[in-house]
């Protein structure tokens, strides 16, 4: 097997390297690592194994001498363990939930032990198709097996024993982070003292199914995809235009119109005529940015793998129905919902509030933002106070 470059570009103009996936030869960061099953292989709901698989994750804060003051964060897509932080050699970006975590903000580190870790099939430390699979020595790439939420949720109960932590305060998620944090509370209820969730379902949606699918035919009609076993592809040479074009489909679902129109109406830096195809419209150059920007720090099998991930989530699948397997869960929890989320519409969320209402304390929050479904990561003011304060009376004791 060659060696995978590094995916560190000391310049944005760089061509991009095959993969942003972090590899075991760059520095490890604020990473920590959990071995999940050295034993034996890890068995997934679908019926594929995992040998000798990983978790990365990182804390903030200090467990308590109870064990009673830890919070798992748990993330979205093209998310990692990295919620808290500066960049730095081996993570190239923040934190993705700065406003959210740290001394005196809503998850406060000087009060709670927060926990988040890449999800299993995550490019970013966790064993996932970029890593090496011990049984052939190489890289996993499209060979990876599918991965359930509930793959998920069970590598991190096992990552919570680890830890020393029988039931986490508060479990929290916003998107595919609350499916984690639902699956969590449906099938460990005795070890789920909250919930918090943003903009997150029960169930993937038909609409929902017919957006992952599209990114995804995107990567697979990419030539240079090589069926998921490109990791050795010079710079340039990865499956980057198939990335760059699932990035460009989602961000329109994950922001909306109205916000579109704010920030870009039809505004063009370019002199519109002569008409011609290459022209571009405010609108365009910023998709282009964000196609650009996913290249250095993603995975293309991992947002495969991911995103397939998300269009199985069901909490019903084999508990007789959504409305049924959450009757599991004991635990008082809160849902927000941003009004402009039309990729998971606030009735997502009222469903499940209307089925735990009456039997579990339960809290609905509507965000007004023009951010879209991206608003759980972008509205710090709407979403952290009342999830601070939620979770300061679980720790309290005065929710139950």
């Amino acid at each position: 097997m060659s060696e995978v470059p590094d995916t560190q570009r000391t310049s944005p103009t760089d061509p991009p390297p095959a993969s942003g996936a972090w590899f075991e030869h760059m520095p490890s960061g604020d990473r920590q690592f959990f071995a999940l099953s050295p034993q034996r292989a890890y068995v997934l709901e679908g019926g594929g194994e995992i040998v000798a698989p990983q978790i990365a994750y990182e804390t903030w804060g200090t467990l308590d001498a109870a064990a009673g003051n830890a919070v798992l964060v748990c993330h979205a897509l093209t998310g990692d363990a990295h919620a808290h932080g500066d960049s730095g050699p081996g993570q190239p970006t923040p934190g993705w939930w700065n406003d959210f975590i740290g001394p005196g903000r809503p998850l406060d580190t000087d009060r709670y032990f927060v926990v988040c870790a890449n999800v299993l099939g995550g490019c970013q430390g966790t064993s996932g198709p970029a890593s090496i699979d011990p049984t052939s020595g190489r890289r996993w790439g499209g060979d990876f097996p599918i991965v359930t939420v509930r793959d998920v949720v069970r590598s991190q109960r096992a990552l919570a024993r680890h830890l020393g932590i029988q039931r986490w305060l508060a479990v929290v998620g916003g998107s595919m982070g609350g499916m984690q944090a639902l699956e969590w509370a449906v099938s460990y209820p005795n070890r789920c003292g909250s919930l918090v969730i943003i903009a997150s379902t029960a169930a993937a949606s038909a609409q929902q199914i017919a957006w992952s699918q599209v990114g995804r035919q995107a990567i697979l009609d990419d030539p240079a995809y090589q069926g998921g076993h490109y990791y050795d592809a010079p710079l340039g040479e990865g499956p980057h235009r198939g990335l760059a074009n699932a990035r460009r489909i989602a961000m329109i679902h994950y922001r909306s119109g109205e916000e579109f129109d704010r920030r870009f109406d039809r505004n063009s830096n370019d002199p519109i005529e002569p008409f011609r195809l290459e022209h571009r419209f405010d609108i365009e150059s910023y998709l282009d940015y964000q196609a650009q920007k996913i290249q250095s720090r993603f995975d293309a099998n991992t947002y495969l793998i991911l995103n397939k991930m998300m269009d199985l989530h069901d909490v019903g699948r084999g508990r007789g129905g959504v409305e049924q397997a959450l009757k599991r869960i004991t635990c008082p929890s809160i849902f927000m919902s941003v009004r402009t989320d039309f990729l998971y519409p606030r009735s997502q969320q009222i469903r499940i509030v209307d089925a735990l209402r009456g039997s579990v304390p339960v809290e609905h929050v509507d965000v007004d933002s023009d951010n879209g479904h991206d608003g759980f990561l972008t509205e710090p003011e709407q979403t952290g106070e009342p999830m601070g304060d939620f979770i300061g009376k679980i720790a309290k004791g005065s929710i139950a």
